[in-house]
């Protein structure tokens, strides 16, 4: 059983930036492939971005390519997604997600363990 718990949302003007953090409540993190989804009011969770266990490969939704940045250090069992020219499209609240198991990365299904989400306000 894994706990992830995020952190760092808040309320940002378009072409801010935001740090998101999540945290990992493992022995073996980097076992885990991590990815951050998001989901907006009246809408289907989505994927944002992922990064391998090895920290070799990171995909990106074609909506935050060239903005956003995944990240991880194995050593302090955290993921990051840094979020630079932030719009107001981007407002979402944000998960943070963890497989071992290997998995299509773009799907929610794919993941097993979720944190609670961290809301992500972008005002125009």
């Amino acid at each position: 059983q894994v706990q992830l718990v995020e952190s760092g949302g808040g309320l940002v003007q378009a072409g801010g930036s935001l740090r998101l953090s999540c945290a990992a409540s493992t022995r073996t993190f980097n076992s885990y492939a991590m990815g951050w989804f998001r989901q907006a009011p009246g809408k289907e969770r989505e994927f944002v971005a992922t990064i391998s266990r090895s920290d070799v490969s990171t995909y990106y939704a074609d909506s935050v390519k060239g903005r956003f940045t995944i990240s991880r250090d194995n050593a302090k069992n955290t993921v990051y997604l840094q979020m630079n020219s932030l719009k107001p499209e981007d407002t979402a609240v944000y998960y943070c997600a963890a497989e071992q198991r290997s998995g299509t990365y773009y799907l929610v299904s794919s993941y097993r363990y979720w944190g609670q989400g961290t809301q992500v306000t972008v005002s125009s």
